[in-house]
């Protein structure tokens, strides 16, 4: 008589991985990670766009302690903000085109797809001047360290004075300065 083996053979991660990649499949305007488990509804901008500006944001302001999901949700602004703008759509659009095309002939791959952070910083100072650079870089300053759960990673307790300034409360005991 054959018994047969109860244990599961599939684990979380593993469903976590196939089911993201199914929704990316079945939705088509999302962007999903499967590996940290989050995913990105787009409605306005193309996924690539989108892709290419959660990697740049990485790269502007990089934290370890900060998985691409802040990133994302950083940068979510920009596709409300385009559905809205024609002109904000077509320089997110060409921007990150440009970027592309610049990491293209360079490196051989997407802006996104460029292995190394040094490769992909010289991309960005070469565009740094420009409006569509200033518009990203300007914009993630609010769009990535104006929210609360960044905060807490990053060792920032949140605004003191309402809670009688920072004196009284251990303004001197942060370990990552």
């Amino acid at each position: 008589m054959r018994t047969i083996d109860r244990v599961s053979k599939i684990s979380r991660r593993n469903f976590l991985a196939t089911t993201g990649a199914a929704a990316l499949v079945v939705s088509g305007n999302a962007l999903v990670s499967p590996g940290e488990a989050w995913g990105l509804e787009v409605k306005t901008l193309t996924l690539e766009t989108m892709r290419t500006l959660i990697q740049m944001a990485r790269d502007i302001y990089p934290h370890d302690r900060l998985g691409d999901r802040y990133y994302a949700e950083a940068v979510k602004g920009y596709d409300a903000a385009a559905a809205k703008d024609a002109k904000l759509k077509t320089l997110l659009e060409d921007g990150t085109a440009t970027l592309d095309t610049m990491a293209g002939s360079a490196h051989g791959a997407a802006y996104a797809d460029v292995g190394w952070e040094n490769d992909r910083v010289a991309l960005l100072r070469q565009i740094e001047g420009s409006a569509f650079f200033q518009k990203i870089r300007g914009g993630l300053v609010t769009g990535l360290y104006n929210r609360k759960d960044v905060w807490a990673k990053l060792g920032y307790e949140g605004e003191s004075a309402s809670k009688g300034g920072y004196i009284d409360r251990g303004f001197d005991d942060i370990d990552w300065l």
